[in-house]
């Protein structure tokens, strides 16, 4: 049986009780959250991890994504990134592998990660019927399915499908044209196979297909968003809203299969709509989980993307967003490098604890209020070890080492703490 079969017949397994161990929740609700479709599990059967749980009540969570594409081609540098996500505290890896051979790279990834793997299957079927064929016009269903299959075999813990992206969507484009149109570049490997073969998106035409697959693996399907915006002019458009409305449908056909399922979300969105979107979207979808990018508020952050979708993040985090996918400094301009990679998932990390501190989520206030005793302490060490980077701290503070030892160099002998505390203690 699947997650949600078990949670459907009242049972908590071990999983289960280790998440809710984890998150400090009752295993039975977290169990009766999962049969309801509003948490879930993310972890392959063929994956051996300490398992993630994503959803309501939960930590929220970040994703870093990693890949090659052919204008770099290291296995070794990928591994590296994901090392990265380790130490940076990164919940889940994506790898959006384009170029070389994906497998390899995928299953070497899979291998080492100690975090749920995720991919985007149609990145891999493009490549693979580009080199047959020359153009991903010729790829055949079945085709596609094998793809899917072995990224499920190979223990992907969880995979952006973008069944959304219809004919009727389609359409919907046609007569209400977007400044950038789609930028999902998995929605468009799809929208340009539909088009060119005449054909229904595949994963919505045979998603009952797609749900045995995943059953098979008790695999979490990210229901992706093709028609995201990519700029502020396109956020929360008739596009976006309507393959949200077709995601919503095809999150309860998986839930009633016994499907874990996961919504992602946008994008490029204003500040002022970031909330509504994730209400939105919860409505929508039942309280599904949301995966959301960013998201980032405004357009012109290239070169500090991190720092625009770890606002928009946060914004969402606190609206009810479960699963943050981090941005880096590169976006929107190359592959990312290590030091990239490192400050997404810190600019993230923020995000989604200040979103967590406005939940209410035990764990962050705990955490919150130990940086408080810390500083009033003047506890350098327990601040640098608290810190999203305590490398950093650390070195910081030793390159410009106070006169006064138990303070800052900025202060120095006028520290603040400590002047209340010599007038107080009169």
């Amino acid at each position: 049986m699947t997650r949600i079969e078990y949670a459907k017949r009242g049972i908590v397994t071990d999983e289960m009780k280790a998440v809710a161990q984890a998150e400090r929740i009752s295993p039975e609700k977290f169990a009766s959250d999962i049969a309801q479709g509003i948490s879930v599990i993310s972890k392959n059967i063929n994956h051996d991890i300490v398992p993630l749980g994503i959803g309501k009540g939960l930590r929220t969570k970040v994703n870093a994504n990693i890949g090659s594409s052919k204008d770099k081609l290291s296995f070794d540098y990928e591994l590296d990134k994901l090392d990265v996500c380790v130490k940076y505290g990164a919940d889940a890896v994506m790898d959006l592998s384009t170029g070389g051979s994906i497998r390899e790279l995928r299953q070497k990834l899979i291998a080492k990660s100690p975090l749920a793997v995720g991919t985007v299957p149609i990145y891999d079927a493009l490549v693979r019927t580009v080199e047959r064929h020359g153009t991903i016009a010729k790829m055949t269903v079945d085709d596609f399915f094998q793809v899917i299959e072995d990224h499920a075999e190979d223990g992907v813990d969880f995979i952006t499908v973008h069944c959304g992206v219809t004919l009727s969507a389609i359409e919907r484009l046609r007569q209400d044209p977007r400044m950038l149109n789609l930028v999902s570049r998995g929605g468009s490997f799809i929208l340009e196979w539909m088009i060119f073969n005449e054909r229904e998106n595949p994963l919505y035409e045979q998603y009952d297909r797609l749900i045995e697959l995943s059953k098979k693996y008790d695999l979490t399907l990210s229901l992706g968003d093709g028609f995201r915006p990519g700029c502020l002019d396109d956020a929360t458009d008739r596009g976006q809203l309507k393959e949200l409305i077709t995601l919503g449908e095809l999150r309860d056909r998986a839930l009633e299969a016994g499907v874990q399922a996961i919504i992602e979300g946008p994008g490029h969105v204003p500040i002022n709509q970031v909330e509504m979107n994730i209400k939105i979207q919860k409505e929508i979808c039942k309280g599904a989980p949301f995966y959301v990018l960013g998201p980032l508020v405004t357009d012109l952050g290239m070169g500090y993307d991190h720092i625009t979708a770890a606002i928009g993040g946060a914004i969402a985090g606190a609206a009810g967003a479960d699963f943050l996918c981090y941005v880096t400094p590169a976006e929107h301009i190359r592959l990312p490098n290590l030091d990239d990679v490192r400050d997404g998932i810190i600019a993230s990390k923020i995000a989604a604890h200040a979103a967590d501190l406005a939940k209410g989520y035990p764990q962050a206030i705990e955490k919150n209020h130990k940086m408080a005793e810390c500083r009033k302490n003047l506890d350098w060490e327990g601040q640098a070890a608290l810190s999203f980077n305590p490398e950093l701290v650390r070195q910081w503070r030793a390159e410009l080492p106070p006169s006064v030892t138990d303070v800052c160099s900025m202060c120095g002998e006028f520290c603040a703490i400590k002047a209340v505390e010599r007038a107080m203690a009169k």
